[in-house]
């Protein structure tokens, strides 16, 4: 273990985050009453240019007006390359109630787009003497977002979660695709005349979930494309929760339900976390480092290992 302590991630639900456009304002009763853990009320990319200024005014209205239970509630503001991000900002920090969360920065690119937001919410805050500061979450969308994903996760104390939006993503890295997520039909390999298929978002997830647990933030698989496939989402979020992930997007309601099966533990592994941890204290006080459970070796990183599913389990059990 390296001397520097690896700091605890925020110790809150996110196994899906469920999106809805800002202009459409009779979609959030029912949002609300979703079984998301993270609800993100957005202004980005399913808001028409034209009707940002009334999406805005919906949102702030609904912050107030609407029980979000004990979910965390989330504004997708603007990009920093256009000119609606900062009266995002301004006007959600000045006229929205202290019951949002978290504002989602998108397509960030370096530590310096989190600077840039964070100094005006800063004065925003400072100015307009808000109690509950308000906590940052990004997407990598871009070749540079992923080129400087360390710096990018450790650029405030306000960052609570970082998440892939594989579109952007594959568009600025040029890749030859159009769906978003999932299996890609030309990225096979061939093995005694057979097609196998691998993951291309893989290697930028894995990067992502390492600089988000390096500096204490949650790491969340985006959006996947198709909500017509069922399987394919489940696919793909299995194989992010198994990266480290702790949550994915749902752009249809329909999504909500895999991701939170996935993304909690199933009584059986909750229930083998606990036997191998009973197994290594057993051990430990026959004074050894190690065990067998179930025909495997298992030792002090099998410890650690149970420990993060147990740990899962429990913070879900109590929300």
């Amino acid at each position: 273990m390296s001397f520097r302590i690896q700091p605890a991630a925020p110790a809150r639900p996110n196994r899906c985050q469920l999106f809805g456009p800002g202009s459409r304002p009779a979609i959030f009763e029912k949002m609300a009453g979703s079984a998301a853990d993270v609800i993100n009320l957005d202004l980005e990319d399913s808001v028409a240019p034209d009707d940002k200024p009334e999406a805005r005014r919906n949102i702030i209205q609904a912050i107030g007006d609407i029980d979000w239970g004990k979910k965390t509630l989330s504004v997708r503001i603007n990009g920093l390359d256009t000119p609606y991000w900062y009266r995002d900002v301004v006007d959600l920090l000045e006229q929205a109630s202290d019951r949002i969360d978290q504002i989602m920065i998108p397509k960030v690119g370096c530590a310096g787009d989190i600077y840039a937001v964070d100094a005006l919410v800063t004065a925003v805050e400072r100015a307009k003497g808000r109690a509950k500061p308000i906590k940052f979450e990004v997407i990598i969308e871009s070749a540079a977002g992923i080129a400087h994903v360390e710096e990018i996760a450790a650029a405030s104390p306000r960052m609570e979660a970082m998440s892939l939006g594989a579109a952007d993503f594959a568009a600025s890295m040029g890749m030859q695709t159009t769906g978003i997520g999932g299996t890609q039909e030309n990225y096979y390999m061939i093995r005694e005349g057979a097609k196998y298929w691998s993951d291309p978002w893989h290697w930028a997830q894995a990067a992502i979930v390492a600089a988000c647990r390096t500096h204490g933030v949650l790491p969340v698989d985006g959006p996947f494309g198709d909500f017509s496939d069922d399987e394919g989402f489940r696919a793909q979020a299995r194989r992010s929760a198994t990266l480290g992930m702790v949550g994915k997007w749902a752009i249809h309601p329909k999504q909500v339900a895999i991701a939170n099966e996935v993304f909690t533990p199933s009584e059986e592994a909750v229930s083998e976390a606990r036997e191998i941890l009973a197994a290594m204290e057993k051990a430990k006080a026959e004074g050894l480092g190690a065990t067998v459970y179930k025909g495997r070796l298992v030792d002090i990183a099998s410890i650690k290992q149970a420990e993060v599913i147990v740990a899962q389990a429990e913070l879900i059990a109590s929300s």
